[in-house]
This record gives C-alpha cells, structure tokens and sequence, in this order.
C-alpha cells in the first residue's frame, strides 16, 4: 500500500473532533464461538489535549450492515479445500479455530447483547469461516494477548491468529503469516494535559510503557535508547500503569492508542507525530503450513470483489469519518 493507512487517515486532532471509536483487549464468548481482539494507522498528527475531545460516545458498528456483508461472503470450492491440507483439517473439524481477543472496538468487539463480535478483524475471519464452510458461524475464539499468540499455534490450540498480529522476522521463525491485510505504525501516549512530552524525541530520561512480545521494546530501544521501558502484559495494564503515573508514556500501535483515547475522552493524548517503520498486520499460521497460499487466496479474492473495502468503510471508515478506503497493503 506504499505509503499505507499512515498517509490516508485523519489527523489526530480532526480525529478527536470527530469522536472516533477504535480498540483494546480479550476473551470468549457463547453461541458455540470464542472471543477476539485487535488495529490501524494515521498520518502524522500534533499533539492534541483529549480534553478538547469533550464526553463523546464512541460511533458503535452498523450491525445489520456487518452482518450482511458477511453473510454475502464467498465460498471456496469444494476442490480448492480438498488441495490444501491446512483447510482440509479445518474443514473436517467443523470449526475455525481462532486466537484473538474480543474488547478491539473498531477491530473485535463483543456486542454482549446479541453476542456478536465485530469489527475489521472480526469480519475477516468470519468471513474465512464463510469461505471454508458456508456458514460465518463456524468459528471458536481463544483469547490471546502479545506474549502469547505464537504459543497457541505451536501447540496447536488455534489454527488461525487475526489480532493486530505484526509480521516480524523473529516471528517468522515460529510461525508462518499469510497477509499483510492492514498497515499500522508507533505512537507516544501520555496523561492527558502533559505538555513536558512531545514525542519520541522527548522520552530520553522517562520511563515508557509498552508490551512485552510486541514490537514495541525493540523499536524503543532504536528509537529512544535512552529511556527507560517497562514491559507489560496487555494493553489494559499498560494504560493503567500511565494512569497511576508508574510510567510517564506508553509506547505502542496508534491504532490501540487511538482506540483509548476516543473510548476515555479527557484521559490521554497522543504526544507527537507516528513514527517507525510501517507495521504490516498479518494472520498468523503453523510454521510452514500450506494454510498461507489458501489464506492468502481468499483476502485476494475479498480485496478483488471489493468486500475488503466494505468491512473497512463499516468497521473502521464510516466510525471515524473517513470517507476514502485505503488501498489493501500488497498480499506478499
């Protein structure tokens, strides 16, 4: 996608004004489906006080549109399953097996009044469930978070992972990644109100949040060696921690900060411009698994017949003010 979703999106302070909605964290669900989580990127954006943001309430998910987009969705051909061994097991199991979490709001959101879940990466693996069985039903999540999303495809407890999954080398080998679908990249969150920290430049001496498993310690130590990091389980701890004032910022995707500033309006800000190289998100696959050329297949045939675009205008577009769909990041 060249430049990626970082060149197309809004600024953070058009963003605030227009009280967007975005993600966060874990778990499982009923309906015979477990649960989800996930995100997505912007253009670089000045610091903006949440203050400004006032009490807004998030945009919630058009379901009924969701839910017929998915419902719309193609199904594989019998001999195109039967050809790969990755959804042949799949497909004699019965079931999509899932990692991800389910508190993402823009990208796998449980609705707890229908028990729905949805959002971008919702969508898609529904709408691989579809693709494998005709039904967007047949799936089972697991909740993951950072530090365990290659364990539970080592040990065979899931056989896909769609959480906001960055396609790294070291990743690479553990497991194999069909993809990228979405483009993301790194920004600084801090307490709303905090004019001392104005961007990466500015951590040198502070201690900064970020995930233990993701990308974030490694692009702290390139991007701000001089700070100090703590690592922290999952989002939620995370955010609590710069809270509680235990850590001065919190470095992680803008997608995950976006999504916490626009669901606790007058709690953070986004501290400087997005920085580091392009995030790639990709879906997790057992190493070497021929599920990679299938997977890969099908988002080909859901950019091509223009159901990316849609799940991304109802997931993300139409709840963030975003009219113009950015180009799919090329399937590598």
């Amino acid at each position: 996608m060249k430049k990626g979703f970082v060149t197309r999106l809004l600024s953070l302070t058009t963003v605030a004004a227009l009280s967007l909605s975005v993600l966060a964290g874990c778990g499982n669900s009923s309906n015979g489906n477990a649960v989800s989580q996930g995100s997505q990127a912007a253009q670089s954006s000045q610091a903006t006080d949440a203050s400004q943001a006032g009490e807004t309430t998030p945009t919630a998910i058009d379901k009924a549109a969701f839910d017929a987009l998915l419902a719309s969705g193609i199904v594989a051909d019998d001999a195109d399953i039967a050809a790969n061994s990755w959804a042949s097991k799949v497909k004699a199991a019965g079931v999509l097996r899932v990692g991800g979490t389910r508190t993402s709001f823009l990208f796998s959101q449980l609705d707890e009044t229908d028990n729905g879940l949805r959002g971008f990466d919702a969508g898609l693996y529904q709408l691989l469930a579809r693709y494998i069985f005709g039904d967007e039903s047949k799936f089972e999540l697991t909740q993951v978070d950072s530090s365990t999303r290659e364990s539970v495809l080592q040990s065979d407890q899931v056989d896909a992972v769609f959480a906001t999954y960055s396609i790294t080398d070291k990743r690479k080998e553990l497991i194999s990644f069909a993809g990228p679908y979405y483009t993301s990249k790194q920004a600084v969150l801090v307490k709303a109100g905090n004019t001392e920290i104005t961007g990466v430049d500015s951590l040198a001496g502070k201690t900064v949040a970020t995930q233990s498993g993701s990308t974030g310690p490694s692009i702290l130590a390139e991007f701000a060696p001089n700070a100090t990091v703590q690592e922290f389980q999952n989002d939620q701890e995370a955010r609590t921690a710069l809270e509680q004032g235990r850590v001065d910022a919190y470095v992680t995707d803008y997608t995950l900060l976006l999504n916490a500033i626009v669901k606790n309006p007058n709690t953070y800000q986004i501290a400087g411009d997005v920085f580091g190289p392009e995030d790639n998100y990709g879906i997790g696959l057992p190493l070497d698994s021929d599920g990679v050329a299938f997977v890969n297949d099908f988002l080909k045939k859901i950019e091509a017949d223009g159901t990316w675009e849609k799940l991304w205008k109802i997931s993300l577009g139409d709840r963030t003010g975003i009219d113009t769909a950015p180009a799919a990041p090329a399937i590598q």
